[in-house]
């Protein structure tokens, strides 16, 4: 059924805010859940937008998405690259007859000259499939692509969410390169921000997951602020909660880091294992990621003797994943820097209790200090490595620490308020671009979006984009986001 049909008639019962259910065009241009954030966010915002009553159609490029089955109205449709960084052979040249278009000759020719050419070219491969389904769609929802293809029309209104501005990821991996090589390296794969920062700048609205993110958007993408809200997403808490019958192992920190890359800050928490070890002999560290054959973390392991202490793990299933997490006595997360931190807010769902930095919007997600986790700044092996010396002497401590975890997790961050969330924004979208909806069926009460929209800074009433506490955090720990 087309988007037009749906506003003329009415052949679908109402979603669950009352109203017309929608149909909508999510795209990700990286979208397996188990090699990073942006495919853990589509498939469960996909889910529970399910849930909700809407139809979604995940439009997606390799690694395609991983959907969860059983709900009506939920799709997946593969809008292929040439997946140039494929297992095991990225950065591979792609054979004659593997070309389509001129898309693709420059996908292998970015590629070819040190760039990154996903989020352009996806873009553009989305704008040309979009256009061809013209009115099948009520709206569009970009997850981060910012490429040049989403600008203008692509047949439906545009919302676009920005976990966090990547220009984030640039600068932390330009301080980190040794030698003018590297740095030259770094910027000329980074060179598609130039492009998300003037895409950024002309959407109409943008969706950010964390009042820290919302504040490196405009700072370094030149959004306007009025353009900008703030969805908390969340942890799936049916998944990821306690269960007494999982043993916990003595001594066992767990961390996520599907990257070895200087913002997880891995290196540090492994320097901080190497001192903790002297008090505490037993402690050890389950890596979830890859294990890295060269690079900081491995000269700081092979450094410190620490190849018996630290395993890495991957490729396991979600329920592998939690009984791993529950099974620690301390999670962490020792990130440089973070756009909101779905690790911690997993960890703190299964009531284990956690250790993190101040880094970026960690202290949204985590809280304060000594009430529901414990802080240390970014960057700073000793305290991390006193944080875990704390942490793994003290069980009455993990005691109150975990169960305070949880409490936050269910009030605030939930797969279910950030869908509610999205689609109040959706349909401020299309009130937007003029298109007519449907009154609220009789009944029915407001939804409950889970976040506020930004308003101007200095005007008065200005919204809070988290609840109370959550914006309660201290401002020296703000200070160090």
């Amino acid at each position: 059924m087309t988007a037009e049909a749906s506003q003329a008639g009415a052949t679908e019962g109402p979603a669950a805010d009352g109203l017309r259910p929608l149909h909508i065009a999510l795209l990700t241009y990286k979208g397996n859940p188990f090699c990073g954030g942006q495919g853990v966010y589509v498939r469960h915002l996909s889910r529970e937008l399910a849930r909700l009553g809407h139809r979604v159609e995940v439009i997606g490029a390799q690694p395609y998405p991983v959907l969860d089955e059983g709900y009506d109205g939920l799709s997946l449709t593969e809008l292929p690259s040439l997946d140039l960084y494929r297992q095991p052979d990225p950065f591979r040249t792609p054979g004659r007859g593997e070309y389509r278009d001129w898309i693709d000759a420059l996908e292998v020719a970015t590629m070819w000259t040190g760039g990154f050419p996903e989020p352009l070219t996806f873009s553009l491969r989305a704008r040309r499939h979009l256009r061809a389904r013209r009115g099948e769609f009520d709206v569009v929802h970009d997850n981060q692509t910012l490429g040049y293809g989403l600008l203008g029309d692509v047949g439906a209104p545009l919302v676009t969410t920005v976990h966090h501005p990547i220009t984030v990821d640039r600068q932390l991996e330009l301080d980190a390169a040794e030698g003018r090589k590297r740095r030259l390296s770094v910027r000329r794969w980074y060179a598609f921000t130039r492009m998300q920062k003037r895409v950024a700048r002309r959407l109409p609205s943008v969706l950010t997951v964390s009042g820290t993110s919302r504040q490196e958007i405009i700072d370094h993408l030149g959004v306007r602020r009025d353009r900008i809200h703030v969805v908390h997403i969340g942890a799936d808490t049916d998944l990821f909660s306690p269960d007494p019958s999982v043993p916990v192992v003595p001594g066992r920190i767990v961390t996520t880091s599907s990257a070895d890359v200087p913002l997880k800050g891995l290196v540090h928490l492994v320097e901080a294992l190497a001192k903790v070890r002297t008090e505490h002999p037993g402690a050890h560290l389950v890596v979830v990621g890859k294990r890295p054959t060269e690079g900081p973390v491995a000269q700081a392991m092979e450094r410190y003797g620490l190849a018996g202490a630290v395993e890495f793990v991957k490729g396991i299933t979600d329920a592998e994943l939690v009984d791993l997490v529950r099974s620690a006595q301390v999670a962490c997360v020792p990130s440089l820097y973070e756009g909101f931190s779905l690790p911690a807010a997993e960890a703190m769902a299964t009531g284990t209790p956690l250790l993190a930095t101040t880094g970026g919007a960690i202290p949204e997600v985590a809280g304060r200090d000594g009430e529901t986790c414990l802080a240390v700044p970014p960057g700073d092996a000793g305290a991390l490595a006193a944080g875990l010396g704390r942490l793994l002497g003290d069980a009455e401590l993990r005691a109150r620490l975990g169960a305070a975890g949880r409490e936050r997790v269910l009030r605030h961050f939930t797969w279910a308020r950030a869908a509610e969330g999205t689609v109040a924004r959706y349909r401020e979208a299309i009130e937007r671009a003029g298109v007519r909806t449907v009154p609220r069926a009789p009944g029915h009460p407001a939804p409950s979006t889970g976040a506020v929209a930004v308003a101007p800074a200095g005007t008065a009433g200005a919204a809070s984009a988290a609840p109370a506490d959550v914006e309660g955090v201290n401002s020296e720990s703000r200070a160090t986001c």
